[in-house]
């Protein structure tokens, strides 16, 4: 018996399967062997062989691994960019997408909604393309320096299963990216990409295509930097062209400084994003809860990232509507007492009246 244990699953979920597991899974079926996704640490000497992979790098493993013999470790959680890829006959496996069953039974039958595991159950899940060129400080992917093509979708398509998940780093960076795209339409299934696709890449024929598309959820962009103020302000301009439609775009934080500057940093691009009809879906780098603006990035996260609330309400209406003795407004407080000009500048725009 072949055990398969989803480490980030274990150590407070996560929206989606284990890719590599799943190909596990496949491939030692195919030898012949049975495997089973565990859902525990115990009686791990019992299996033949564990694998334990891990996305994230601050998921715990509660086992001191060097005590067994039978266990294998794999993901960036352990390795960052420095992983081992899987062997080719299993990294071009089908997956395995029945591994979660029982784990999903087992929690819907638990009162859980059938829709918390729509990415487990509704999604064919896969890379088109590996790699990404930028090499940016803050992403754990510096191993490639150009996107090169990776598989078919045919290779991880599901026909029962009604979208397609992608998980392609850069796909405008690979030159073939409407070939891809050739392939998603001849499925007649509707399909989204994981990352946020690289906005300064875009040209005309790009635009056109990506709004045309069978897309599914939101068209996530990205803007990690101010520094890209101006190729970000023209790309946008250029999707308007082609489509009206309300985008997002993750916005980092807590990476070029952990300060005040970080802060006004963020609020000129959601000001930028807002006159263009963009909203902000707020990420944190590592570390953001150990300085002095831990409260801010919580306000700014729980205002930013619900669409609702950001399209409608400024930051001070939010902070205001949790009530004058919340935790939202004792941090909104010990912000504006110190930069009192930074507050009054930013916390009072609002979506509706920039667009």
């Amino acid at each position: 018996m072949i055990g398969l244990i989803d480490a980030d699953l274990l150590d407070g979920g996560t929206r989606h399967p284990n890719l590599a597991l799943m190909k596990l899974s496949n491939y030692y079926k195919c030898l012949g062997k049975q495997t089973q996704l565990l859902l525990d640490y115990t009686n791990l000497n019992n299996y033949e062989q564990i694998f334990i992979s891990k996305v994230f790098t601050k998921t715990n493993i509660p086992i001191n691994l060097d005590k067994f013999s039978n266990i294998s470790i794999g993901g960036t959680g352990f390795f960052l960019d420095k992983a081992e890829p899987l062997l080719y006959d299993i990294e071009h496996k089908f997956p395995d997408y029945t591994l979660y069953n029982n784990y999903i039974n087992n929690k819907i039958d638990n009162g859980f909604k059938k829709v918390f595991f729509k990415d487990y159950l509704d999604y064919s899940i896969g890379f088109t393309t590996r790699g990404c060129f930028r090499k940016c400080d803050f992403c754990v992917n510096k191993r490639y320096d150009k996107v090169a093509p990776h598989s078919k979708v045919s290779e991880f398509l599901d026909n029962n299963r009604k979208y397609i998940l992608l998980l392609d780093d850069n796909i405008f960076g690979y030159y073939k990216w409407h070939e891809i795209f050739d392939e998603l339409d001849n499925t007649n299934k509707r399909f989204q990409f994981e990352q946020g696709l690289d906005i300064r890449l875009l040209t005309e024929d790009k635009a056109k295509r990506l709004s045309n598309s069978n897309y599914i959820g939101d068209i996530i962009f990205a803007f990690d930097s101010l520094k890209d103020k101006d190729i970000i302000e023209d790309k946008i301009r250029l999707w308007r062209r082609f489509s009206d439609k309300i985008i997002k775009f993750y916005t980092l934080s807590a990476f070029e400084s952990q300060d005040v500057n970080d802060i006004i940093s963020l609020f000129e691009r959601f000001k930028i994003l807002f006159r263009y009809k963009c909203i902000p879906y707020h990420t944190r780098f590592n570390g953001w809860d150990n300085g002095e603006m831990r409260g801010m990035y919580i306000n700014i996260n729980r205002w930013a990232n619900q669409p609702n609330i950001v399209k409608k309400m400024s930051f001070l209406e939010f902070c205001e509507a949790n009530g004058n003795n919340s935790s939202t407004m004792k941090y909104l407080n010990e912000f504006r007492s110190k930069y009192p000009k930074v507050a009054n500048k930013y916390f009072n725009i609002k979506f509706k009246e920039l667009v």
